[in-house]
């Protein structure tokens, strides 16, 4: 399956994505709906769990095959990506587990999403100092920004490859090679890009992303990635007969954590969240995620100055190519925007509507590949 066999075959194209076939669905930075392949993946399992031991049904396979196909995403190696679920726990796996020495700071985005940015302020607490990054304009993190903001003190810096509001996407490569030149750490929460960007973790430590925006995969079902070099420095604050030695599963006298990426995954994984997983990666991988960004950049492309004609200020409507994604999100002073985003769902087109720290709100449209120029025309007829 290709993106232009998707865009081209209207009956293929609803077969693979049910959800054409009930409205326009724009709101894959939020919540996605599910493949039909992943749905039958979710229920084929569940049916052969329905018939004995769920965890038989499933291991070591479905853990294989994920790891696998989450390191061929990623640019990374099976044995550096676990499989822990939700965006959130893992990077509070990666803040919890960090043991930091006296005057060490980390760097962190303020208007990040806040799952990547409240284990990182929890830090405080243990007295590292949390610093955040000054930007002159919502989710437009320049490289020059963080290169100085940071010194001989810094230990690690969190940011997100993808801002969710603005669509702007970090140059999360080049910041990550001056951080290593440095010594410095660098997490990234990569669930605005996975999926929908190529998104390699070669200068990239630690990453974390769901699978329920642009993998098209099942709610907390995700990825966390490790640099294999840095596993065994962090103790993450879970224990459980999986990440826990224990033969026979008899407690020990003293915790010994696993090596590797049982490490992160404390106890019995979410199957039925696995197999959509791994059929959703499967999907992309196959579509092959340069053309998915070559397709989303297109959309982008035209779709920006269409509502910019309209009237509409839409956010980081300068992004150059590489800084652009499939977020755009737009607004005008006059117009009441939730009344907007109700007129739109009622039209069965569905957006999100978002908002800042100053309070202004935002309809943010996030498509797919998968989405056609007459959906997004019939959202510019609406408007």
């Amino acid at each position: 399956m290709t993106v232009a066999e998707i865009l081209s075959n209207e009956e293929l194209r609803a077969h693979e994505f049910p959800v054409t076939r009930e409205s326009i669905f724009l709101a894959h930075a939020g919540d996605c709906p599910l493949p039909r392949r992943v749905a039958e993946a979710i229920a084929a399992y569940a049916n052969a769990a329905a018939r004995g031991d769920q965890e038989k049904a499933a291991w070591p396979g479905l853990l294989d095959t994920g790891r696998r196909l989450g390191a061929q995403l990623l640019g990374a190696k099976p044995n550096e990506i676990s499989l822990v679920g939700p965006t959130s726990l893992g990077l509070s796996l990666i803040a919890g587990g960090m043991r930091f020495r006296r005057h060490e700071n980390i760097l962190v985005y303020f208007d990040d999403y806040p799952s990547n940015v409240y284990p990182w302020m929890a830090l405080a607490a243990k007295g590292v100092q949390v610093r955040l990054l000054n930007v002159r304009e919502l989710g437009n993190i320049r490289n020059i920004d963080v290169l100085g903001q940071v010194d001989e003190q810094t230990r690690l810096v969190a940011l997100a490859s993808c801002h969710f509001v603005t669509g702007t996407r970090l140059d999360y490569e080049a910041i990550g090679k001056f951080l290593h030149t440095r010594g410095i750490q660098f997490c990234v929460d990569g669930i605005q890009t996975v999926g929908a960007f190529p998104t390699n973790v070669e200068h990239v430590d630690f990453l974390a992303a769901d699978a329920h925006k642009w993998l098209l995969g099942p709610c907390a079902a995700g990825l966390l990635y490790v640099r294999q070099s840095l596993q065994e420095t962090l103790q993450p604050p879970i224990y459980g007969w999986h990440n826990v030695r224990n033969p026979n599963f008899v407690a020990q006298e003293h915790i010994e954590y696993r090596n590797g990426p049982d490490r992160f995954e404390a106890g019995s994984q979410n199957w039925l969240g696995l197999a959509g997983l791994n059929a959703a990666m499967e999907m992309l991988l196959e579509v092959g995620v340069e053309d998915i960004a070559r397709e989303l950049l297109r959309k982008r492309a035209w779709l920006v100055p269409a509502l910019q004609a309209k009237g509409y200020h839409v956010a980081g409507a300068n992004a150059t190519p590489a800084q652009a994604s499939g977020i755009v999100s737009f607004g005008r002073p006059d117009t009441d925007l939730p009344a907007l985003h109700e007129k739109l769902t009622a039209a069965g087109i569905i957006t999100s509507l978002r908002g800042d720290r100053n309070g202004k709100q935002y309809i943010r449209l996030s498509p797919h590949f998968y989405n056609t120029d007459a959906e997004l025309h019939r959202v510019l007829e609406v408007l």
